[in-house]
């Protein structure tokens, strides 16, 4: 996939889709019933360091690329969880890589923050999509979700 189509989707996808990151989000990002919210947990840093610690990088583009992609599949094509979220990590992994990022340094950045994003459930969206957690079969996770609403 060309870099410039990429970054024409992703300018795309921004456009059409609002951020918010004043919420808790369990693994770090997700969306809301309608997807015309992307939720980034408020505690994510914006930023991390690229190889080489001379640039940040941005990290919400990629994620609101990949709970975009991730909604559209499931709503649009009625797709399951597990193959929607593997086609948006492609298209996630595709992004980073297009900027010139390492995939690897980015993906390590993102899993440290993954377990404390579960930690920490006291200000969940009212509108978040809970359907990943179900399709997941995550019952501890949507029991925990469900009790913080």
């Amino acid at each position: 996939m060309s870099g410039a189509m990429l970054h024409q989707a992703v300018r795309d996808i921004l456009r059409r889709v609002r951020l918010d990151r004043s919420h808790d989000i369990p693994y770090l990002a997700g969306y809301s019933r309608d997807g015309k919210t992307i939720y980034i947990d408020k505690d994510l840093p914006k930023t991390f360091a690229a190889p080489g610690g001379r640039r940040r990088v941005s990290v919400d583009r990629y994620l609101i690329l990949h709970e975009a992609v991730e909604k559209a599949l499931l709503d649009g094509l009625g797709l399951s969880y597990p193959h929607a979220h593997q086609i948006a990590l492609r298209a996630e992994q595709a992004a980073v890589r297009a900027d010139g990022v390492p995939w690897r340094p980015y993906d390590r950045f993102m899993k440290r923050y993954i377990k404390e994003a579960g930690d920490d459930l006291r200000r969940l969206p009212k509108a978040l999509d809970l359907k990943p957690y179900r399709d997941e079969h995550d019952t501890q996770a949507l029991r925990r979700l469900q009790a913080a609403r």
